[in-house]
């Protein structure tokens, strides 16, 4: 099987998805979930792709979707955003209302489906408060979720619900221990939001092998 022949499998989304990774590399990963399921991937057959950028929003992606995705061709797209959308609403005075974060996933997931059919993971955005401030946020990051939810239904997507594994795995400890700042995973949590992946990806198989001429 030639590299142009492998499934593609794409993560896009924020500074999770990033995880640190070297955007000079197109092979560089960074060391989040996305490595952590990478080498099964690959051993299976696939090409992983990571165009996570930390600090995106849903416009950011709408922003380098057609330069950065749709060359790809994804055969599995995951995507993954929404914390930044709510977070910049409290640091930044920079609110996005929740029906434009959905319009603009919506546009989004459905030029990728115009174009390959690929299916899709979708995964919520999640926040264990560390800090009593963001305790105010959750209600603005329930609407995300709830945006991402309906989108997994309308698009017939795999949902990773990571608000609550993520919140479950907190239970009774203290969430710094996961997150510091309430977002950025430490590798305990990191392999949570990996083996929520793989759920994810189990329910709706391996995709076929695509054909490109990249």
């Amino acid at each position: 099987m030639s590299s142009h022949d492998r499934p593609r499998i794409v993560f896009i989304g924020d500074s999770i998805t990033d995880a640190g990774r070297d955007r000079t590399d197109p092979a560089s990963l960074g060391d989040g979930y996305v490595s952590l399921v990478a080498a099964e991937l690959v051993a299976g057959g696939a090409e992983v792709v990571n165009l996570g950028i930390a600090g995106d929003r849903a416009v950011d992606l709408a922003g380098r979707w057609a330069s950065d995705l749709m060359p790809t061709a994804p055969g599995l797209l995951t995507l993954y955003v929404g914390i930044n959308d709510v977070w910049r609403r409290f640091d930044s005075d920079d609110p996005t209302s929740t029906a434009q974060f959905e319009q603009t996933l919506r546009e989004l997931l459905s030029s990728a489906r115009a174009a390959f059919s690929p299916r899709l993971i979708l995964m919520e955005p999640y926040l264990l408060p560390v800090r009593d401030e963001q305790r105010g946020w959750l209600g603005e990051l329930d609407e995300k979720r709830m945006a991402v939810r309906r989108l997994a239904v309308e698009f017939d997507a795999a949902l990773v619900p990571l608000h609550e594994i993520l919140t479950a795995a907190a239970e009774g400890r203290d969430a710094a221990e996961l997150a510091p700042d309430g977002v950025h995973p430490l590798p305990e949590a990191s392999a949570l939001i990996a083996a929520g992946w793989r759920d994810a990806s189990a329910r709706i198989g391996t995709p076929q092998v695509i054909s490109d001429s990249r």
